[in-house]
């Protein structure tokens, strides 16, 4: 596993050709680049060398050997087509068919992408000399995503390679001592109840249909959809023809059914609606059903995928899709026609904006929706409207980290990429549970810990999967992280350990910010933060030594009176450490939708136009004036935080939220209703009937990215391509569409006939967008901002100077203040909160797919096994919790990810928003909610069930079984193991591969 270094050129010698080559890579792919060559069990370098199907044999200076086990170095002479290769390949495969029945054209994995099926047509199998035995297994069907049919298993070891390697989660093995090997989950023969987080890796790479989606099964092929006893009866039909016909005929067969499927299984390239990773992906749909999801290219992920990204888009389809406009009428909605809702709309906001301003009108833009989408929801904010009263759901969770950045180093966004957090020799994670939130983000953190020495350090209230995994783990007190930060750049500075060159050519403000520190020492941040003294001095020491260091945070920061601050003290320590302006190091806030760093790209933002440039300087506003043809405002606008209290004032009239279920995912939820409800228009446009459209006068029907043409930034800067793979459900409309229709009802001259015009229009008019275009994005092309005017972009930020006036950072003085809720005697514990795995955020999306809900059905809170003996209860047990704000109900789960009295409480409900307990204290300077500053009590109700979690749920009792890869040694130690091409100890007189062709 040594994806890590860097090759340098040398010469090999190929079939008698000399060809360039990387010293050190594998052979297999030099030779790929080049010519074909079969290669079963070897995937891509991600995947790196497997070794257990000898199908890639070649001759290296005169002996047979693996081409995915060799690597190159200079001189290596390497022939592919002599006999004696060829003649063990096609041995090693017939071996392979002894695990595998060939029946190809009734398979629902007849689809070009089996490398069984077309390793067969390759080496021109005709007959099979080791017959198929059928393993004494039953098809394991116990997961809700894909089955396991082990007699189809050929035994290579991708899945577990992917398992251990890639995704690291550590479930999948394979059982090499048994009389018939398989494949374990935990060790055991059934995946429900083990580790598996469902993320699809396994699926993804397996080159059968051993690992298959059940949403391909009897759907991809034309006769696979059949009965199973008539498929079984098809399957015995074909297989008795091998012996006389011959695999020739058979698979011309397969072939021509393969190249029929074509004609109605669709592959588009897609980019992941859920998280920020962005991780791109074919999406293959057959009408409107959605079969699989296969990664390969993406720059973020590769082959990766979470359960999410991989299996849920059921809710696509699902019954509650909102299918036509709604207008309200009394408690009730009826459904109208586009031309009556439109209308209405638009009269309305030009009567309130007439009879009350402009500034009386709010417009709120998704995160989940393209850079498209919002760019022309802010325009028609700025130039229909008027107003600059736009914001995005960043402020709910991003906004103090973009603060922090902007204090010290200019920019907002990632210092690098997922490639540099993966490469670097630390990383800090403070306040993200990166696992559940970023879950591909962090398999490249496991693996670079698992296999390349990186250290990983994590601060966070609970111990979730990436804490277990931490060289060090410690617990700050909920809102103290401010002070440790602090406290490790005073010892830095203090111990000689801070980067004084660095300081001296590219930071501003050192003498101001030294004085700052005095109170940050080491024994006030133990006292304050209750962290053991010994511990601190540990990270510090693991800090000021690091190389490199990345410093990874999400909400768990931000979501505090004082989430600016806590941002600002992670830059700082990156500044004063000099980790910035180089490759594998610097800042990294984990955007948490797929389009959050795209919203405040495009100007959803009260303060900032596209490109983060101010609305209150003169020359960028005149700009705008003059593309746009109209007069904007010259003063800022209002944030969401506001927009609320300007409604209780009487100051906000109207408001136009697309895609965002604010009531879900503000603070202090009963208040936000109590703002809607007197709102004298409220227009919501979304894909379903939310929490938030409860209170809607008009609901325009959405649609999803599957059904539009745009573009999404993830949290890298990465700008990537998706496209319309679905036709647009019933009359729901691309937002961008429905924003354009709205405007021209409202006189406005738009006439944008495809998002790349509207993409070509924000690149005019942003620098840090100058140079994208949708020519310069095509296929899996992507660009990371800034990107210059000729196309070049910056993967890594600050290699030659900040983003200020005089190219030099700004270390930015801080004090500590108390968080404004803490647990008292009468709210006596704290109540934390954040995603899941399965879900996302609320789970609007995901409870609509039947595969994640019956993993994960309901809500709960966790709570310590020390409070749980202390009350009395287990898991099961129905609570009451009851905040200064408000109250819910829900099962208690008892475990040891939370400590003391701290409870934690999942995002995801059907059964009312969480944030009905949160209150509406902020963060002081971005009025981000203090979600994580809460307090609660718990009262015990008469009511117990059965535990929150099904015992399919990897919480319940899944035991990861570690290895560092398939472990294939071990199947070379087997007697039944023989070596392709080596002699036997019987000598055969005829060559039962002689239809092995000879491709030179």
């Amino acid at each position: 596993m040594d994806d890590q270094q860097t090759p340098s050129n040398v010469q090999i010698v190929l079939n008698d050709k000399p060809v360039e080559a990387q010293a050190g890579e594998l052979l297999v792919e030099a030779i790929l680049r080049n010519t074909e060559i079969p290669h079963i069990c070897y995937h891509s370098p991600l995947m790196g060398p497997i070794q257990s199907c000898d199908t890639c044999l070649v001759e290296v200076d005169g002996k047979i050997v693996r081409s995915c086990g060799q690597k190159v170095k200079a001189g290596l002479r390497v022939v592919t087509n002599s006999p004696q290769a060829e003649q063990a390949r096609a041995e090693a495969f017939d071996t392979i068919l002894g695990n595998h029945m060939l029946y190809c054209t009734v398979c629902d994995n007849n689809n070009e992408n089996c490398r069984v099926h077309n390793t067969a047509l390759e080496l021109n199998v005709r007959h099979q000399v080791h017959p198929f035995k059928p393993k004494p297994y039953e098809v394991d069907m116990s997961n809700p995503f894909y089955r396991y049919d082990p007699s189809q298993c050929i035994l290579c070891g991708q899945c577990v390679q992917a398992c251990q390697t890639v995704q690291v989660n550590e479930t999948l093995t394979i059982d090499w001592e048994r009389e018939h090997p398989r494949v374990l989950w935990d060790g055991g023969e059934q995946i429900a109840g083990s580790s598996c987080v469902s993320c699809g890796h396994c699926v993804t790479v397996c080159p059968c249909n051993a690992l298959m989606e059940k949403n391909m099964l009897g759907e991809a092929g034309y006769l696979s959809g059949i009965p199973h006893d008539s498929l079984n009866k098809m399957i015995d039909v074909v297989k008795n023809l091998e012996p006389e016909m011959g695999y020739g005929a058979i698979m011309q067969v397969s072939q021509v059914e393969s190249k029929m499927r074509e004609e109605r299984v669709k592959k588009t390239k897609t980019v992941c609606t859920y998280c920020g990773v962005g991780c791109s992906y074919d999406v293959w749909t057959k009408d409107r059903e959605i079969l699989k999801i296969v990664p390969l290219h993406g720059a973020a992920n590769q082959i990766s995928t979470c359960v999410k990204g991989k299996f849920g888009w059921d809710f696509v389809n699902h019954k509650d899709r909102l299918q036509k406009p709604l207008i309200r009428e009394g408690d009730s909605f009826r459904e109208v026609s586009w031309e009556e809702a439109l209308n209405y709309v638009s009269s309305r906001l030009s009567s309130i904006k007439q009879e009350s301003g402009p500034d009386s009108i709010g417009v709120i833009i998704s995160s989940k929706t393209s850079n498209e989408d919002g760019f022309l929801m802010q325009k028609f904010a700025r130039t229909v409207i008027g107003t600059h009263n736009i914001d995005n759901c960043s402020r709910y969770c991003q906004s103090p980290a973009t603060e922090g950045l902007f204090r010290t180093v200019g920019l907002a966004g990632d210092a690098g990429g997922i490639e540099d957090i993966g490469k670097s020799k630390l990383v800090l994670i403070v306040g993200s549970n990166t696992t559940e939130s970023h879950p591909v983000l962090s398999t490249r953190i496991k693996r670079a810990h698992k296999f390349h020495g990186q250290k990983i350090i994590v601060a966070d209230l609970r111990k979730h999967e990436i804490a277990e995994r931490a060289n060090i783990f410690f617990r700050p007190k909920p809102g103290t992280d401010l002070v440790w930060l602090s406290a490790m750049s005073r010892y830095a500075i203090d111990n000689g350990y801070a980067k004084t060159d660095f300081l001296r050519d590219r930071v501003n403000g050192l003498e101001e910010y030294r004085k700052s520190l005095e109170p940050f020492t080491m024994e006030f941040a133990s006292q304050t933060c209750e962290v053991p003294l010994e511990t601190l001095h540990q990270v510090a020491e693991e800090i000021v030594k690091a190389e490199t260091m990345c410093i990874l945070w999400a909400m768990g920061i931000t979501q505090h009176v004082m989430g600016s601050d806590s941002s600002t003290a992670i830059s700082n320590l990156l500044l004063i450490t000099g980790n910035y302006g180089r490759p594998h190091c610097g800042a990294f806030p984990l955007r948490g939708h797929n389009n959050v760093q795209g919203a405040g790209d495009i100007g959803a933002s009260p303060t900032n136009f596209p490109g983060y440039q101010s609305v209150l300087d003169e020359t960028v506003r005149t700009q705008y004036e003059q593309a746009w043809n109209t007069t904007l405002p010259h003063h800022a606008g209002m944030n969401n935080h506001q927009m609320v209290e300007a409604i209780y004032e009487g100051k906000m009239r109207a408001l136009y939220l697309a895609g965002e279920d604010m009531i879900s995912a503000d603070s202090n939820a009963n208040r936000i209703a109590g703002a809607f409800e007197k709102l004298d228009l409220f227009v919501v446009q979304d894909i379903f009937f939310s929490e938030t459209c409860r209170y809607a006068d008009v609901i325009f029907p959405a649609a999803p990215a599957l059904e539009k043409d745009g573009t999404f930034t993830n949290t890298e800067r990465r700008i990537q391509r998706f496209h319309q793979a679905l036709p647009e459900l019933g009359d729901s409309l691309a937002d961008w569409k429905i924003t354009q229709a709205l405007a021209k009802k409202m006189g406005a001259d738009w006439n944008y006939t495809h998002p790349s015009e509207i993409m070509a229009e924000l690149a005019s008019l942003s620098p840090i967008y100058a140079g994208v275009t949708y020519d310069r994005l095509e296929g899996w092309n992507t660009l990371q901002w800034p990107v210059h005017p000729d196309g070049k972009d910056e993967p890594v930020l600050y290699l030659d100077s900040f983003a200020f006036p005089d190219g030099k950072a700004r270390l930015y003085p801080l004090e500590y203040r108390q968080p404004a809720e803490s647990p008292d005697a009468s709210f006596d514990l704290l109540l934390n909160n954040g995603r899941q795995l399965e879900h996302f955020h609320e789970g609007n999306m995901t409870h609509r797919v039947p595969g994640i809900h019956e993993e994960n059905p309901e809500r709960y809170v966790e709570i310590s096994p020390e409070l749980a003996a202390d009350r009395g209860i287990e898991s099961g047990q129905w609570v009451r919790l009851t905040s200064r704000y408000g109250s819910l109900k829900a099962k208690v789960l008892v475990t040891g990810r939370v400590q003391g009295k701290q409870v934690f409480m999942p995002l995801t409900s059907q059964e009312g928003p969480l944030n009905i307990l949160t209150g509406s204290h902020t963060d002081s300077a971005t009025f981000t909610p203090a979600y994580k500053e809460t307090a609660v009590r718990m009262d015990i109700l008469p009511e117990r069930g059965n535990s929150p979690l099904p015992s399919m749920n990897f919480r319940v009792s899944g035991k990861r079984t570690p290895q560092m890869g398939v472990e294939v040694e071990r199947k070379w130690k087997r007697k039944d193991y023989h070596f392709p091409g080596e002699p036997k100890l019987v000598q055969i007189t005829e060559n039962p591969y002689y239809n092995a062709p000879r491709k030179r």
